[in-house]
């Protein structure tokens, strides 16, 4: 693991021509890949990629609920952008919102059970996707290598118990 404040002071103002290079690649090999997804979600089940985030975050969180500002975080959209979204999402049924009963001032987001049912649905597509857009793309060595190394951008490893495929979701739950 590297030291973040020790990394800093061995940064370059400027990156080279190779960083930069990849820095591009990386750009772009992300906007290719979410694009197909979406355009993917978007003709099969009429769904947005931002709105099958939301409901994969929501599905796997203990109650399936999250803080709106926990739920912000996790799909990387801002305060209001994610309320704007979950608006939508109320409005389709698919999650409500909910007081925090334990200070009265936060708002939770809720998976409903038709939320699960239209995540349930889409979830072959949009994974198919990630296969054949990504994935496949790798060997096995390589995809670990891409895991390590993406981790070091974000704040820590990312958790790796979510269901791959939500074939243990419960629609009754």
């Amino acid at each position: 693991m590297h030291d973040g404040a020790e990394l800093r002071s061995a940064v370059p103002t400027r990156p080279d021509p190779t960083a930069l290079a990849s820095w591009r690649v990386f750009l772009r090999a992300h906007a290719v890949v979410t694009r197909r997804l979406e355009a993917e979600l978007l003709e099969d089940h009429d769904l947005p990629l931002a709105s099958y985030d939301v409901l994969v975050q929501l599905v796997d969180a203990p109650g399936r609920r999250l803080r709106m500002t926990e739920l912000a975080s996790a799909v990387l959209l801002s305060r209001s952008g994610l309320s704007r979204l979950v608006d939508r999402l109320q409005r389709e049924g698919l999650v409500t919102r909910e007081a925090a009963s334990e200070d009265g001032r936060g708002m939770y987001a809720v998976l409903q059970p038709s939320g699960l049912s239209r995540l349930r649905n889409a979830a072959p597509t949009h994974l198919r996707g990630v296969a054949e857009h990504m994935t496949s793309k790798f060997s096995e060595a390589e995809l670990d290598a891409l895991r390590a190394l993406l981790d070091r951008l974000c704040d820590g490893p990312m958790r790796l118990n979510a269901p791959a495929t939500l074939d243990d979701v419960d629609l009754a739950q």
